[in-house]
């Protein structure tokens, strides 16, 4: 990797018909140009670690190449020699798929129908989990996958008090917080929010935790939902024209009656923007607008 190589954003929106084209709050490409998934590259350093690297193609409107992007799936470091040790073409939609999705780390303490708390990896496909607003639901299907803790990629740690859970609650950086206040605190113009982990980080008691690997769970009902996750409200699973692809092939055949209900995200009306969240003590005043 060059020497002043240095990380971009680049805005992706997935159409319904599945096609990807680049968004409107872009650091790199051009608004609305058509991208393309190619494949997911394995490089190696030369102290033997590996990493995967989605590469996207943009195409302008005769159908040439425009540009070439990166996605690392783990943090690269300047001035590293990387070496090209596999190429595949078939699981880059799935790959790509599971960044978006949004997960609970290995030993995070879910609320059941009954009320009792169970780590996640205990947890069954069929078990009844509590849900805030539709009551006990079913779990359809249950993801699990092992990552490098690194960069972007490394989860999110929220200590144990910080948003009155009782112990700490590690999730992925996106994931989404369901916050109710008894006051509008944030400005968000409503009482009811959600909030991306990552937006929460205050180097003390929410940060990343880096370094090794993270047991990620995913949990996925009829709908999207909010659960309680070491007594902190949080999303589930959403399907979207995203996600879809990390779900295998058999199970998006057999709940194709019901994965449509993924579409009436009314919980999404909800999330506030990185801006209101752009304070120091965020985390606090939302614990303190909580408060019971």
């Amino acid at each position: 990797m060059h020497h002043d190589a240095s990380t971009l954003r680049l805005s992706e929106e997935t159409k319904e018909d599945r096609r990807l084209v680049v968004g409107g709050d872009t650091q790199v490409g051009t608004s609305g140009a058509a991208l393309h998934l190619d494949c997911c590259l394995t490089l190696m350093s030369a102290t033997g670690l590996t990493t995967e690297m989605i590469v996207l193609v943009e195409v302008d409107e005769a159908g040439n190449v425009a540009n070439v992007f990166g996605l690392p799936l783990a943090h690269m470091q300047p001035k590293t020699g990387y070496v090209l040790v596999g190429i595949d073409r078939e699981r880059a939609r799935r790959k790509f798929a599971e960044v978006a999705c949004v997960s609970f780390s290995r030993g995070t303490h879910i609320t059941m129908a009954s009320g009792i708390q169970k780590p996640i990896e205990e947890l069954t496909v069929g078990d009844m989990v509590l849900t805030r607003d539709d009551g006990p639901q079913a779990i359809r299907w249950i993801g699990h996958s092992t990552v490098r803790a690194v960069g972007d990629f490394a989860p999110i740690r929220i200590k144990a008090g910080t948003l009155h859970n009782e112990n700490d609650l590690i999730v992925s950086p996106d994931h989404r917080l369901f916050i109710y206040q008894r006051f509008d605190a944030l400005g968000a113009g409503r009482k009811e929010v959600l909030v991306r982990a990552r937006h929460l980080v205050n180097g003390d008691t929410v940060t990343r935790q880096m370094g090794g690997f993270v047991d990620y769970f995913q949990l996925l009902f009829d709908r999207h939902h909010i659960i309680f996750a070491e007594g902190i409200s949080a999303e589930t699973f959403l399907v979207d024209t995203r996600t879809r692809d990390a779900l295998p092939r058999e199970l998006k055949e057999a709940l194709a009656q019901t994965l449509p209900g993924h579409e009436n995200r009314r919980h999404m009306d909800y999330e506030v923007n990185e801006s209101l969240l752009d304070h120091p003590d965020a985390a606090d005043i939302l614990k303190r607008a909580s408060s019971r």
